[in-house]
């Protein structure tokens, strides 16, 4: 199922989180997956990925400046059950953010279901960006989110369970 996910900067200090987690419950918005990343892992990740691509895009000096300045903040992505209502709100508080389309999949918990699913994109080459999920014990339903290249070539892939 395609489904919209937000990607805001939150400060990386105590309590930023549970400031966001408040906001979002108090105005009814449940957030049914979420994924945090030090924003200076993803920076040197980028930086890594140009530089293996030979696409230098600034010098060494600023590459640093940012990793720096970037330690100070975590990106934050997550699956609201009410986008619209949550970008509005985000956007009222003047949080910084982005949003886009996934592909949001709820998989049997037990063991080689991710597999099938991924293989199945692999097969149909589609490539994933990024995936973060969620498990619960016993045989629930996991909720696991994908960002593949064409999310609604996937999406029909996965419709009805037909994977």
């Amino acid at each position: 199922m395609i489904r919209r996910e937000i990607s805001l900067f939150l400060k990386n200090v105590p309590g930023e989180l549970g400031n966001l987690a408040t906001l979002m419950a108090e105005a009814q918005i449940n957030i049914d997956a979420i994924t945090i990343q030090d924003a200076s892992a993803y920076v040197q990740n980028l930086f890594e990925a140009r530089g293996k691509s030979l696409k230098r895009l600034a010098s060494s000096a600023s590459y640093s400046s940012m990793r720096r300045d970037s330690a100070e903040f975590a990106l934050i992505r997550l699956l609201p059950d009410d986008p619209d209502k949550a970008i509005a709100l985000l956007r009222e508080k003047d949080y910084l953010f982005d949003s886009k389309e996934v592909v949001a999949i709820d998989l049997t918990n037990k063991p080689g279901e991710l597999a099938r699913m991924t293989k199945k994109l692999g097969e149909e080459e589609i490539n994933i960006n990024y995936v973060y999920g969620s498990v619960t014990t016993g045989d629930g339903k996991c909720l696991f989110v994908f960002c593949p290249e064409d999310v609604a070539f996937a999406d029909s892939i996965f419709e009805g369970g037909n994977y």
